[in-house]
């Protein structure tokens, strides 16, 4: 009974988890949604279009992983209790037929002999005395008998009801399979209308390709010479104050005061659970170097994320620090700079600004809102470099 227990309180736990991650699917799909609303009528079709779609179909997928992963927990709790049925079933028959055995017997050993004549009919006392004793313990199996009875009865009854409500969450859960799968095609199918019309679309998506290039290389120029001027003042200050080297002799980082320790620390250890620079959106385009969706043997690279959000979304900082740079880049608009300890944070593709420079910044302090095109695509780009090293933002950012 113990393990029975176990395993229906596992299962329990199980299926919260799992609805709790339905809940977090679906959240993002809403996300999706709201993005993308007016993307099939309004906008014409686009790679960063496709790559919305693409991360859509991804989460779609997931979210019939986790309905199967469910729907084996469902059928797992169907088969235990059926099992259970079975069992208590086999076990009811077995004492009503004990029970018919105690009746047929009493019925043979009293046949044609009064109760009464047989304990007065004793010899002894002590005969009179064992068969009042056993009269009474026959009695009393028999009582017993019909007690477990009526409560393997009872129970039986709760399992098959149990087991009418689990059939009815199986088909419940089928239903909502059946329901995703179908949106699940429906999205393949515009995906691949999309990489169709791309296909045709290669010269004009080279020069895209080449234009986010370029972007990208002058960005990267842009922080790395922030964060080299950043070291150089801040050795300059350490020499003119006659204070000792840095315990890292090495040119490329800053110096640790105190202070740039105490920050980068704080950083540091917010590994996985720094906010998002939005509240709503999604990664479209993932940091690192990956193929190309429509063009074959064509590779990007990425040194931060493109988050696709809504049209003049507040963009914040993720962590305190103070504001190093702000800028304009061609192609990617107004451009911020925060420095955490040795950690920075990039924000570029900002239509308003709304800090200045060396201001102090806190956790969700709106420092400006993103930038639409002129198809209506409004995306945050957003790096993350310890001293002039890039980094994955992804893996400091929560999980959504």
């Amino acid at each position: 009974m113990g393990s029975t227990s176990f395993l229906t309180a596992q299962i329990t736990a199980d299926r919260a988890k799992l609805e709790k991650e339905k809940i977090a699917i679906q959240k993002r799909l809403r996300e999706f949604d709201n993005v993308l609303r007016k993307t099939t009528d309004e906008k014409k079709v686009s790679v960063r279009q496709l790559r919305a779609v693409n991360q859509k179909l991804q989460e779609r997928e997931k979210f019939i992983a986790t309905i199967n992963k469910e729907l084996r927990l469902v059928n797992t709790e169907i088969n235990k209790t059926s099992a259970h049925i079975k069992r208590l079933s086999e076990e009811l028959e077995l004492l009503k037929e004990e029970y018919a055995q105690m009746i047929y017997t009493s019925y043979k050993l009293n046949q044609g002999v009064n109760l009464i004549t047989f304990i007065f009919s004793s010899a002894t006392f002590k005969q009179f005395y064992m068969r009042l004793k056993y009269l009474k313990q026959y009695s009393d199996a028999r009582k017993k008998q019909v007690k477990q009875m009526e409560k393997i009865s009872l129970e039986l009854a709760e399992k098959q009801e149990a087991l009418e409500i689990q059939k009815k969450d199986q088909l419940k859960v089928l239903t909502e399979e059946q329901e995703q799968k179908k949106e699940l095609d429906q999205l393949r199918e515009e995906q691949q209308r999309m990489v169709n019309t791309l296909s045709k679309k290669e010269e004009e998506v080279k020069k895209e390709i080449a234009a986010t290039k370029k972007q990208q290389a002058e960005l990267n120029q842009l922080i790395k010479n922030v964060i080299a001027e950043e070291i150089r003042l801040a050795k300059a200050a350490e020499k003119e104050a006659e204070q000792p080297k840095a315990e890292s002799p090495d040119a490329k980082a800053l110096p640790t005061t105190p202070k740039v320790k105490k920050l980068s620390a704080s950083f540091a250890s917010n590994k996985g659970n720094i906010p998002w620079p939005v509240d709503n959106g999604f990664i479209y385009k993932k940091y690192g170097t990956y193929p190309h969706p429509t063009l074959k043997g064509i590779t990007e690279t990425n040194d931060g994320i493109d988050i696709q959000t809504t049209n003049n979304a507040p963009v914040k900082s993720v962590f305190p620090g103070t504001v190093t740079k702000i800028t304009t880049v061609p192609g990617m608009g107004g451009t911020i700079i925060i420095k955490h300890g040795e950690f920075y944070t990039m924000y570029s593709r900002l239509k308003t600004i709304n800090v200045k420079s060396g201001e102090e910044v806190q956790s969700n302090t709106v420092i400006g809102h993103v930038y639409s095109d002129e198809d209506g695509y409004s995306e945050l780009h957003f790096q993350t470099w310890k001293g002039l090293q890039v980094m994955n933002p992804s893996i400091w950012l929560s999980s959504k």
